[in-house]
């Protein structure tokens, strides 16, 4: 009716029940697999006795309070009021506190009272609060995230024989021959 077996040993059924749980351990061929969701990861934080030279690119946020010279790419980037950023920015959202010189583009831009700008920025939606310090041009484009050449050319990088008329066009017109 009843085994002699110890409560806490598992049986040869509990022994191949574990081997093929999702815990079991790397060596037996699983792995774990997590079904709880991934919670966001806290904002990379730049301290502001950090000066960093190159590019930095996440999918994450990035709050700046340091120097950086090169282009910083990210999902959330907030450049604070003791920042100073010399390259391109890029994010989904972009708070200014502190001092950019480059290009700005993001979905939103957002330009605090303590900002300053030196530089084009391409927005799908901007605020500028009062105070704001602004140099540049503003654009507006439905996907500012998107690559490629994003401004007009100057008149010193337009093709030999192009005329002003002609500077945002595809291709430079040919001279009009007829009499």
């Amino acid at each position: 009716m009843f085994s002699k077996s110890k409560i806490n040993e598992p049986g040869p059924k509990a022994e191949a029940e574990k081997t093929n749980s999702p815990t079991a351990s790397p060596r037996s061929g699983t792995e774990f697999t997590s079904t709880t969701p991934k919670t966001k990861p806290a904002a990379s934080v730049l301290s502001s006795d950090l000066t960093i030279t190159g590019n930095l690119r996440t999918t994450g946020d990035i709050q700046v309070e340091g120097t950086v010279e090169g282009d910083i790419r990210a999902h959330l980037l907030t450049v604070g009021e003791t920042a100073t950023i010399r390259g391109e920015i890029v994010a989904d959202d972009i708070v200014v506190n502190g001092r950019v010189i480059g290009r700005v583009r993001g979905l939103k831009v957002r330009l605090t009272s303590t900002a300053r700008v030196e530089g084009d920025i391409i927005h799908k939606t901007i605020a500028i609060e009062s105070g704001a310090h602004f140099e540049g041009s503003v654009q507006r484009q439905d996907d500012p995230l998107a690559t490629g050449r994003t401004t007009p050319p100057t008149a010193s990088s337009m093709a030999p024989g192009m005329t002003n008329s002609q500077v945002g066009s595809s291709a430079p017109k040919a001279p009009d021959t007829t009499n």
